[in-house]
């Protein structure tokens, strides 16, 4: 089944709450804890931190959790919090919200926006926060019977450089883990609405390096130099061009050079220029071979100008893979919840990364797109004005507490 994206405002009409809800009065419990919820955000909008330095964000998640119950242990995977609640030798599922802020400037104008000069949740990562302390909140709430699954939540540092995975991964805070949950905000969609997708979600991801190499030289007399400006001008434009024509197009490969560092004054011709860029792909068997082929084609594109080449090529990190049978639980719960219009299945992956997919190399595990579009709209994600409609939080409060209890009613 294959629905249309939409980014129309949800209807108000909302389908009768499911019974296991009804039962252990989740609804009145949110409603409760919900204003409390967006304060937290809040604050959290306000006090951005960079990756792998999330400490003051990670002390308020921890004294939070430990307020209601769980059982914490902080400074996993450097800056992480793992917060563990149920019994002890129950089947162990897991939830994944990440904390870090990006260096941008925000321009929101809202009278909770960033405190601290060029730093942003831009990214959506304050409400994934705040949604797992809902989680958190709401699953303590209930009576210990409720509970026939231990569940696992972490809130990870350093996502958006991929690198907070792999720390809290050896950090041991996958061990024994048998299904993770996962959410990100999506501008695309409206607030109240969700997208899932089965299989292939997310791309794989590489951090790229080029240094140019000429030879320097005065700017009156270019000819007696080998200009690395020039030559790096055409390594840009000439990988696009070779991506079009060398590669097959029913495999999209994005190369974005997002950095250029070369020259020191104004009538030098540069011996040398930095480039450092992404490269993104869906297709696991191409990616692996990205690494060689870019080499090559560099290469050929700097001596052809007269000039040499250094590359480096880094895996940030592989694709998310969402399993089919979890994607359709998350789903159903959400129709229960949102009613069947707001449940959208995502006709198409994103080239995004998203290093959850480290988390995922021993488990099974899925992750949704929560719907953050108001009326007027949302801006993209890294945009310093974009400012998500909070009506997502009870959202994915809503569906990631009822996906999380109907795997438990699985796994008995």
């Amino acid at each position: 089944m294959t629905l249309p994206l939409s980014s129309a405002t949800p209807s108000p009409a909302a389908p009768a709450p499911p019974l296991l809800w009804q039962r252990l009065g989740l609804e009145s419990t949110l409603e409760q804890v919900l204003p409390e919820l967006i304060q937290l955000r809040r604050h959290l909008h306000r006090h951005p931190e960079l990756s792998g330095h999330e400490q003051q964000t990670a002390a308020l998640v921890a004294g939070q959790l430990r307020q209601w119950g769980w059982q914490v242990r902080e400074g996993v995977g450097r800056a992480g919090v793992v917060a563990e609640l149920g019994p002890e030798a129950a089947p162990l599922v897991a939830l994944r919200v990440d904390m870090d802020a990006l260096p941008i400037e925000e321009r929101t104008g809202l009278d909770y926006a960033s405190i601290h000069q060029g730093l942003m949740h831009a990214c959506g990562h304050d409400i994934h926060t705040a949604v797992g302390l809902g989680v958190a909140q709401l699953l303590a709430s209930l009576p210990a019977e409720a509970l026939t699954a231990r569940v696992r939540l972490l809130f990870q540092p350093a996502e958006e450089t991929a690198q907070g995975a792999a720390w809290m991964k050896a950090d041991g805070a996958m061990e024994g883990v048998q299904a993770l949950f996962g959410v990100h905000v999506f501008p695309s969609l409206s607030a109240g609405s969700i997208g899932v997708r089965s299989g292939s979600f997310t791309a794989a991801a590489g951090e790229l390096e080029v240094e140019v190499l000429g030879v320097g030289g005065h700017g009156a007399r270019p000819h007696q130099s080998t200009d690395a400006i020039w030559i790096a001008a055409r390594v840009v434009s000439g990988l696009q061009e070779a991506i079009s024509r060398r590669l097959d197009a029913l495999h999209p490969v994005v190369v974005s050079f997002g950095r250029i560092e070369g020259g020191k004054a104004f009538n030098v011709i540069a011996d040398r220029v930095r480039l450092l860029g992404t490269v993104r792909c869906l297709d696991l068997e191409l990616h692996a071979q990205l690494p060689a082929w870019i080499e090559e084609t560099v290469q050929a594109l700097c001596q052809g100008h007269g000039g040499e080449a250094q590359v480096r090529y880094r895996c940030i990190s592989p694709p998310v893979h969402n399993d089919p049978e979890l994607t359709a639980l998350v789903a159903d719960a959400a129709v229960d919840l949102l009613g069947f219009p707001q449940v959208q299945w995502l006709e198409q992956p994103s080239l995004g990364a998203e290093d959850f997919a480290e988390l995922l190399e021993d488990t099974r595990g899925t992750m949704f797109r929560l719907g953050v579009a108001g009326p007027g709209g949302c801006t993209p994600l890294h945009s310093n004005t974009f400012d998500p409609d909070e009506r997502c939080l009870a959202v994915g409060v809503r569906v990631l507490v009822l996906s999380l209890l109907r795997w438990m009613e699985t796994s008995r």
